[in-house]
């Protein structure tokens, strides 16, 4: 057995790993794209697939589902292993990255789509499911809830030595792990047990902040926004941090009092994806954690309120760019990419980055090379960005706020390993900067001693 990383090594994004079961068989975990720095012009896999007999996708964010495309191209033809709401999000990820960097041909979007509805097999949390395998090699694999996002797990993977003593080796790949104490998800649970873990570090040096200080600052942010007619601008990533401030966002208007200036704040969904994935996340009610379940059960409508417009056409968008522009209303603006590194966000961020009283709130990880991590580098001193070609300085105030990230953070990513009955003897450390995956890194050395062995993975 051997674990070959072909991204989310050297960074954050590209997750794709390779479980090698033996001579002839292999197994991928995730297919993702490279952003930012790590973006490439070829996004074609360099890797051998003809050991690859299948393929575990662990959540739909587009680092993680991306290259799946090129890898159907290349030649796969095996199964696509993945949770019932993830099956239900994929084709509307995979549609939206052909059509935004690949091809707006509709027969090879379709071609593309009508293969990878073949090739998808849901698999309900906690079922084993049997591996694909030949040599007489036994392996299976189950999904538990990693709280990132809808349908979002890691992946239990259990390798038979041989088939006489039926010894086996548990291998547990984490995806993203989501933060404890976000809405609409359960926090993920532990593991009974696993000898090697591979696991992400996204914020394996950092702790978020607690959730009422986070809900206290978007609170803040807001209510000066509305004081100078000024609009908020959140890039949010369409999956998972869209629907949480949703969430947070229907909250502050509900507990409001009445003739207060949150009654009447317009809510900005300027994502057609987002939309579509904010109603898989009404459709698949059952995931959400019990105190959305009780909302719900009292006849809010946390995901689509009163206050709640949702933006389609390029047209619209245009229409309400121009509206904000010319009557200087305070609006709260949620729209894609997380990282804007395309999508609407940019638009907005073109028009309302120079004004003063314009704020800019950050809420996920921004990675390297990406419009997001400038505008939070040289914000906090009036600078300037690119976009468009364009010079555009920076008099909007620039704002972070952890706590809503979809990933755990250090403590989170311990506890994950501290809380197993069994505890791994190997851990492999991606998906995160260098940093980031030194300080976990050592962090697992403290609690575990020296039984366990402490790797960084590398490509």
């Amino acid at each position: 057995m051997q674990i070959l990383h072909h991204g989310a090594v050297n960074g954050v994004t590209g997750s794709c790993h390779e479980l090698v079961i033996n001579s002839i068989n292999s197994v991928l975990i995730d297919c993702g794209l490279f952003q930012g720095e790590d973006a490439k012009d070829d996004l074609s896999i360099e890797f051998d697939i003809a050991h690859i007999s299948a393929l575990i996708v662990t959540h739909c964010h587009i680092d993680h589902v991306g290259r799946i495309p090129y890898l159907l191209a290349a030649g796969f033809k095996g199964p696509i292993y993945t949770t019932p709401a993830s099956a239900s999000l994929l084709p509307l990820v995979i549609e939206d990255a052909l059509k935004v960097g690949v091809t707006r041909d509709i027969k090879i979007i379709n071609a593309c789509l009508s293969l990878l509805n073949k090739q998808i097999v849901a698999v309900n949390f906690n079922t084993w499911f049997t591996l694909p395998c030949a040599k007489q090699q036994i392996a299976k694999a189950r999904f538990q809830r990693a709280g990132h996002i809808l349908g979002s797990a890691y992946v239990e993977i259990d390798v038979g030595i041989n088939t006489k003593n039926n010894k086996s080796h548990r291998v547990v790949f984490s995806g993203d792990l989501g933060a404890p104490y976000t809405p609409l998800l359960p926090a993920p649970k532990p593991p009974y047990k696993a000898d090697t873990l591979v696991i992400e570090s996204t914020y394996g040096n950092k702790n978020h902040q607690g959730r009422k200080e986070r809900t206290q600052k978007l609170k803040s942010v807001i209510e000066r926004a509305v004081a100078d007619n000024g609009v908020v601008l959140v890039p949010a990533f369409s999956i998972g941090r869209t629907q949480e401030l949703l969430y947070e966002l229907e909250q502050l208007i509900h507990q409001s009092a009445k003739g207060s200036p949150w009654r009447s704040i317009h809510v900005i969904l300027d994502s057609p994806m987002a939309a579509n994935f904010t109603e898989q996340y009404s459709k698949f009610k059952h995931l959400w954690d019990a105190e959305a379940k009780r909302k719900v059960a009292k006849g809010r409508h946390p995901l689509d309120f009163e206050n709640l417009t949702t933006v389609d056409t390029h047209s619209e968008h245009i229409a309400i760019i121009n509206y904000l522009a010319s009557r200087q209303t305070p609006a709260i603006i949620l729209a894609a990419s997380g990282m804007c590194s395309g999508g609407r966000i940019v638009n907005y961020l073109e028009r309302f980055l120079p004004d003063k009283s314009t704020d800019v709130l950050f809420v996920g990880y921004q990675g390297r090379g990406t419009l997001g991590r400038d505008i939070q580098k040289y914000g906090l001193r009036n600078g300037y960005v690119f976009i468009n070609d364009t010079r555009i300085t920076i008099n909007a105030q620039v704002h972070t706020i952890s706590g809503y990230s979809a990933h755990a953070d250090q403590n989170g990513l311990v506890k994950f390993v501290t809380g197993m009955r069994k505890k791994p003897s190997h851990i492999k450390i991606v998906h995160g900067d260098e940093d980031a995956k030194r300080a976990l890194a050592s962090k697992y050395k403290e609690v575990l001693g020296e039984g366990a062995k402490i790797e960084i993975g590398k490509g």
